[in-house]
């Protein structure tokens, strides 16, 4: 099919070196000159595992091409994806709708006949406005919203192999349901799930399911902080309870708690928004699954200063991981780094190594010191912080880094290290929610 996708960000520029793998004749565009060129050059903007050599496959077949010019889009396309993105409003809980806006007032005017399928994440109610707004400068094109459901890191798999595929559309429209499903009818063929829905409900989907699985990270991280009120460990409590099958141990590990661009706006958005729309009082616990989530980043600091049993101030300390999590570069709200800078403005060295995301981090904050591997990190270093869980970091070898090391003291605030092992190398092992041995 002639696809088109709007927005060649994280979101879009996956799903289009996807579709485009799929077989469809896709462009895609954005208002950044220098993201298009990036992208052209099949070079990805963003790290994500697979990305790259989908983007050099097509463009080298020619299915799939980059533009900022959002006419050739419009004349293309049978089907166009919205991707752009929906970040939180500064100083405000709730979403910025500024980039879906603008793209809509550029797009819409210069279709005809033309499906148009919302994939970003917006506040119930968008996906009725938008389809209202189409309808009035494209008569003839209708409005529909797939929501997208791609974690970083595993954004390829989840695009051609999907769990799920909701498309939520007005009463009665068919047209706009059997694109989506002509799109991904390969998928369809193999038995992915297909929901089809109401507007409302599509655009609920992806928000919930993110609340969900913030509400459940931030359950098992209460309980940390319960388990070291009474000397209790949060990894068997964990354990015991993810052998629950009404519970699952998915997203039932306890830590630093949760990041990224976006379970932590979704959590803010939903809690905005249903505050807007009557609900106040059913999202009213999304105000203390964030503030949970905030304090694992506090009580990590906490424990970092009790375990250096000295003061922030003069102490080296060795920060490793700046990524919100492994295989990502992006450091959008990432706990590593937002711990990293506590302890700097506490007074202490903080020296950085990620495997991809040095970039970014630097660019966030630019004051912290920057090495080129975890070793150069831990030397000399009072104490070693794991941050995000690499397996580089996993399976560091604590008998040799114990000989770079001022001091053996490690904090595992991702629970990943073998706690049995590191001590038996002379480390003093200190995690949240684990019981000092």
């Amino acid at each position: 099919m002639r696809v088109g996708v709007i927005g060649c960000g994280y979101l879009g520029s996956t799903t289009a070196a996807c579709l485009a793998d799929m077989g469809h004749e896709v462009i895609a565009t954005d208002v950044s000159q220098a993201r298009v060129d990036t992208l052209s050059s099949g070079t990805s903007p963003i790290f994500e595992p697979g990305l790259e050599e989908l983007l050099v496959t097509g463009l080298a077949s020619e299915r799939l091409r980059f533009t900022t010019d959002i006419a050739q889009v419009a004349a293309h396309s049978e089907v166009v994806f919205l991707c752009v993105g929906t970040p939180q409003l500064p100083g405000e809980l709730g979403t910025d709708m500024s980039q879906v806006n603008s793209a809509a007032e550029a797009l819409f005017p210069l279709l005809k006949n033309a499906v148009v399928v919302g994939k970003s994440t917006v506040p119930v109610g968008t996906a009725a406005r938008l389809r209202a707004r189409l309808l009035d400068l494209s008569p003839d094109s209708t409005l529909v919203w797939s929501p997208e459901f791609l974690r970083e890191g595993h954004a390829i798999v989840d695009t051609v192999e999907p769990d799920r595929i909701v498309i939520g559309a007005a009463e009665g429209e068919r047209r706009g349901i059997d694109a989506v499903r002509a799109v991904f009818a390969a998928q369809i063929a193999a038995d992915t799930p297909v929901v089809e829905c109401d507007l409302a409900t599509a655009e609920l989907v992806k928000i919930s399911a993110n609340a969900f699985l913030a509400t459940k990270i931030s359950f098992i991280n209460a309980m940390s902080e319960v388990c070291d009120a009474a000397g209790a460990d949060v990894l068997k409590l964990a354990q015991a309870l993810g052998y629950d099958e009404r519970i699952g141990a998915k997203f039932l590990r306890p830590g630093l708690g949760y990041g990224g661009g976006c379970l932590p706006k979704d959590v803010r958005a939903l809690f905005a928004r249903g505050s807007e729309i009557g609900a106040a009082q059913a999202v009213a616990f999304l105000d203390e699954v964030d503030a949970i989530n905030k304090r694992c980043r506090e009580r990590v600091v906490e424990l970092t200063t009790k375990s250096l049993g000295r003061p922030l101030v003069g102490a080296t300390i060795a920060v490793l991981g700046a990524a919100f999590k492994p295989n990502t570069d992006d450091t959008r709200d990432s706990p590593a780094l937002d711990v990293a800078g506590r302890l700097h403005l506490g007074g202490a060295t903080v020296r950085v190594y990620d495997p991809v995301a040095m970039s970014n981090a630097r660019r966030e904050r630019p004051t912290l010191t920057y090495t080129e591997s975890a070793q150069a990190a831990c030397a000399g270093a009072d104490i070693v912080l794991l941050l995000t869980e690499w397996q580089e970091f996993v399976h560091l070898d604590p008998v040799q880094l114990g000989n770079l090391i001022g001091a053996r003291v490690v904090v595992d605030a991702r629970h990943v290290l073998d706690k049995n092992e590191w001590r038996a190398a002379g480390w003093t092992y200190r995690a949240p929610g684990v019981p000092l041995a």
